[in-house]
């Protein structure tokens, strides 16, 4: 992820996939469901590292840290190669 907006939308992916709504992740982060809301649809240009965490807390997730380029699945990788 290198924006903002996709990992608003990363986390809204684990969100319901847990099927949790947004109001109950957001009370339990102790923040509003507007800003879960407009973090979800990547409409903030900033969210504190103190409500992300928050956040990746209640929904039981963590970052890791990945130094740029050395990620990737193996059909990304053809894909930047011009594989099948």
């Amino acid at each position: 992820m290198k924006t903002l907006q996709e990992l608003g939308e990363a986390v809204a992916s684990v969100r319901r996939e847990l099927r949790l709504k947004q109001k109950a992740v957001a009370e339990q982060a102790g923040i509003t469901p507007e800003s879960l809301l407009r973090f979800e649809r990547g409409q903030v240009s900033e969210f504190g590292s103190r409500k992300l965490l928050a956040v990746l807390a209640v929904l039981g997730i963590e970052v890791t840290f990945v130094k740029t380029g050395m990620s990737g699945s193996l059909d990304e990788l053809r894909r930047e190669r011009g594989g099948a």
